[in-house]
């Protein structure tokens, strides 16, 4: 067994667990109820108790949601000169007073819908100077827990003697992390669970980027790396109380586990033995060995693990990855759940609209990821192809066969689809992979790659696939060109120039998506209309949408300009312009043509003819996709011939330039480097060749006695 599987071994004992619950997660930014959360956490407790643990709750915000309610009640109370006087602040313990009613009116209402029995149990910190208290809440407690009954406690703040109440930290308990805690001591739990706002204990404030999440806490190394950040929006004393409460815990002998209650099945992770938030445990300086495995160790892993799949017949290559594709439709509605949960949690953190488009999976996403898998699955085996055979003399053959290049190392931001087709295209490739996803969809990344390894038999084995999570970030996996091929960026022009300028390792990709269309004055407009459309709207953050229109100048003149402009706006497209679009349909100037907006807006330019199209698209295109509308061939084919992008359409949507559109069966991405691949690369992609001669003793001694005949022997 491994330091990780004894860590996680205790789980398998745990029948009474007590979770605490914080102000930041019962409360939303603005103070109110965060009903949502409240109801996802009520429905796991649920769920638990019905497979028969015992579930004990201490819960926060009491005190912030009375304040909450008076604040209302006074401002329905007041008149307009009364509220042009300074408001003073409510006393807490009245606060605490009034919220503590409606937040136990609140779980009551949430679990009665559960079918299930929930109980309020208000203590204070002298009650456990008390032995017969103590005695008798073992007894109730117990009492409750045999009815199936949820006990739910909070310090009762109302009557506390405690002369502050927020800034107090003395006596037995001082918050209610601290009560928990006690609890957990007092009535012999087997595990406590804080939930926070955040993923875990992090070696930093977790808004810093350089701040690593803390999978184990281990006294001895942790205890002076870490700088805590600011204490909690409501609560009393933030991380810094968990940690305390956490560690007081741990070395009386409870496992304490710190993660996130923003999550819907947190808890229910934790318990099923996933790597989820911080673990405390008494015994954790015993595993110190037990690191995060580094971006080194998992790309030896990676290519060890493919040098044992490259061994395998094409036919158990192939069963792999229909194997997969069943999984992930198994695992279609466990998928949704964690890409949902990272959707929200973008939202919630206010990020880029076209990011979050790229991170949610919509429906019917898993479907077509597992057709496109199996239809890679079906395409004929890349690897060991005799690509050519040479007799260079007698009993003397050379053949330059298809290779594996090693060990890929992708980058991407937000998508997690394309983890999925990144991976499909590593088994059937024979390549070892590491997978360094965003933290956007962390959730989406950590399921989709269980899934997918899981499915990978034995004889392989799952670290084919490594997912970089927490200790290695880019620059140091970048460093590492010992061990890693081929690096493949898929994000932001942003990400892509970094990385180029940061490694010596090869890569791969694009850095930016600045597709355009040209119509020209002999184009079908019925034809431009629907070509340009689809290509701006029908995925409007994929690189290989429009980003530039741009149109003959004849087409003003006859008026078919305007037509089009007006079916771009009708679909809600915001319109920018170069110097000549700008006078001509009175639009805002784009501030640079070398622009990709990756939503509902684009750059038009009026140009004089297809040569000044191919001059512009030169200029200020990124070499990706570019496509010309047109009826007079002639004019197409200088148009094809001349622009020198990765694909060159004519007469058809630049949304085409997919590897599944191309029946590649998957992409790893498209690239513009001219070196290698170029294009959607698919398997063909990621090969390489070597050479393997096959002889009878010949040797060269000066090439004395060797008769070359270099005879093309290739079938």
């Amino acid at each position: 067994m491994s330091d990780l599987d004894r860590s996680r071994a205790f789980l398998k004992d745990v029948k009474r667990l007590v979770i605490k619950v914080g102000t930041a997660v019962v409360t939303r930014a603005d103070g109110r109820l965060a009903l949502g959360r409240l109801g996802a956490l009520c429905e796991q407790i649920k769920d638990l108790n019905s497979l028969g643990y015992e579930v004990i709750m201490v819960t926060s915000g009491a005190v912030g949601l009375g304040r909450q309610r008076l604040k209302h009640r006074r401002l329905v109370n007041s008149s307009f000169s009364d509220l042009q006087k300074l408001q003073v602040d409510f006393d807490g313990k009245a606060c605490a007073a009034v919220g503590q009613n409606s937040l136990m009116a609140l779980y009551d209402t949430l679990f009665s819908q559960l079918d299930v029995t929930s109980a309020q149990l208000l203590v204070t910190d002298r009650d456990f100077k008390n032995k017969d208290f103590r005695k008798q809440l073992h007894e109730t407690v117990q009492s409750l827990l045999t009815l199936r009954v949820i006990p739910i406690f909070n310090e009762n703040d109302a009557v506390s003697t405690r002369k502050a109440p927020y800034e107090d930290s003395s006596g037995i308990f001082w918050d209610n992390d601290s009560l928990a805690a006690l609890l957990a001591l007092e009535l012999k739990a087997d595990l406590l669970v804080l939930l926070s706002d955040v993923e875990g204990l992090y070696s930093g404030p977790p808004s810093d980027p350089r701040s690593k999440l803390i999978r184990t806490y281990i006294k001895e190394i942790h205890q002076s790396e870490i700088t805590f950040g600011d204490k909690s929006r409501v609560g009393r004393g933030g991380m810094t109380a968990k940690v305390k409460a956490a560690i007081n815990a741990a070395y009386a002998g409870i496992p304490v586990v710190i993660t996130s209650g923003y999550a819907p099945a947190n808890i229910i992770k934790v318990l099923q033995g996933e790597r989820v938030g911080t673990l405390f445990h008494q015994d954790s300086h015993l595993w110190a060995k037990d690191k995060e495995i580094g971006g080194r160790e998992m790309a030896v892993a990676a290519r060890e693990s493919s040098r044992r799949l490259q061994a395998l017949s094409s036919q158990d290559r192939k069963t792999i990855l229909l194997e997969v594709a069943d999984a992930l439709e198994a695992n279609e509605k466990l998928i949704n759940i964690e890409n949902d949960a990272d959707v929200v949690a973008a939202q919630e953190a206010g990020l880029e609209k076209s990011l979050i488009s790229r991170l949610a999976l919509k429906p019917g996403k898993i479907k077509s990821l597992a057709n496109s898998i199996r239809a890679l699955a079906n395409m004929e085996d890349p690897v060991g192809c005799i690509l050519k055979r040479i007799e260079l003399a007698d009993g003397l053959l050379l053949e330059k066969t298809s290779s594996p290049l090693g060990v890929l190392l992708i980058v991407f931001e937000s998508r997690p689809d394309a983890l999925v087709q990144i991976a499909s295209l590593a088994i059937r490739s024979g390549n070892g992979l590491l997978l360094k996803g965003g933290k956007e969809a962390r959730r989406s990344n950590a399921i989709l790659h269980k899934v997918i390894t899981t499915a990978i038999p034995d004889t392989v084995g799952g670290k084919l696939i490594g997912l970089v999570t927490s200790r290695d970030e880019i620059p140091d996996l970048l460093k590492l060109d010992d061990v890693i091929d081929l690096v493949i960026p898929r994000g932001s022009s942003k990400l892509v120039s970094k990385i180029k300028s940061s490694t010596k390792i090869p890569v791969l990709g694009h850095a930016d998506g600045i597709c355009h269309v040209y119509v020209d004055k002999s184009a079908n407009m019925e034809m431009a209309k629907c070509v340009v459309l689809d290509a701006k709207i029908d995925y409007p953050a994929a690189c290989n949408a429009m980003e530039t229109l741009l149109v003959h100048q004849d087409l003003v003149h006859s008026g078919e300009l305007n037509e089009l402009i007006a079916d771009l706006r009708t679909e809600g497209v915001t319109l920018f312009g170069g110097q000549r679009a700008c006078k001509e349909l009175n639009i805002p100037q784009a501030h640079t043509f070398h622009h990709e907006y990756n939503s509902m807006a684009c750059t038009v330019e009026i140009v004089d003819d297809e040569h000044a199209a191919i001059d512009h698209i030169h200029q200020h295109g990124s070499a990706h996709t570019d496509c010309i509308v047109a009826e007079d061939h002639d004019v197409a084919e200088v148009f094809l011939r001349q622009v020198d992008s990765a694909a060159v359409f004519h007469n058809a949507s630049t949304r085409f330039c997919d590897g599944a559109r191309f029946g590649l069966g998957a992409e790893v991405g498209i690239s513009t480097s001219r070196i290698h691949a170029r294009g959607p690369v698919g398997v063909e992609g990621l090969l390489t060749t070597r050479w393997i001669l096959r002889g009878s003793g010949q040797v060269v001694n000066g090439d004395q006695g060797v008769i070359y005949t270099h005879k093309d022997m290739t079938l």
